[in-house]
């Protein structure tokens, strides 16, 4: 085979501007995502040592780092109370009956503690055209809200949330 039979189908670069974020289970903050991730995937390794040096081999477990998107926050703070809620429900909640509305209505609705999170990433032309799903996540870190007087133009209020996941697939849609 030579170096002219091994070219690329497809020779577009991913574009980092296309995309949709669907979070099942807070729906307000899915419009105003700004910016999201796809996390870092490692896998640890065994050291089997020599006489003379470690030899690594891979390990037998995937760690996936944390989701994380930001997102412009809405005059009335909707999307960020959303997350606000669900963090605090699950993380300290004041009372049995607030966990109880996070936790209790069950993982397979979207309204528990976990909800799958789908991102769409488009092609050049704007079409759907890879899916990655999250599965079994939750929110772990949720950023301050920065307000400034001092600004001469408005830079509307963003936050970030970072959520822990069990695993992700990525699969192609074309």
């Amino acid at each position: 085979m030579s170096v002219l039979d091994n070219q690329p189908i497809n020779q577009s670069f991913l574009s980092p501007l296309g995309f949709k974020l669907q979070i099942k289970k807070t729906p307000t903050v899915n419009y105003f995502v700004q910016s999201v991730n796809i996390p870092q995937v490692s896998l640890g390794t065994a050291d089997v040592e020599t006489p003379f040096s470690k030899i690594p081999l891979p390990g037998t477990k995937l760690s996936y780092g944390y989701l994380q998107a930001t997102f412009k926050i809405d005059e009335d703070m909707k999307n960020y109370l959303e997350l606000y809620d669900w963090l605090s429900g699950i993380g300290f909640p004041d009372n049995f009956a607030q966990y109880t509305s996070i936790a209790g209505a069950g993982v397979t609705t979207g309204d528990g503690v976990y909800s799958d999170i789908t991102l769409i990433i488009l092609s050049s032309a704007m079409n759907p055209n890879m899916e990655v799903t999250f599965y079994d996540c939750f929110p772990v870190d949720l950023s301050a809200v920065e307000f400034d007087s001092t600004s001469v133009d408005v830079q509307y209020a963003t936050a970030t949330v970072s959520f822990a996941n069990r695993r992700f697939d990525i699969k192609a849609l074309g």
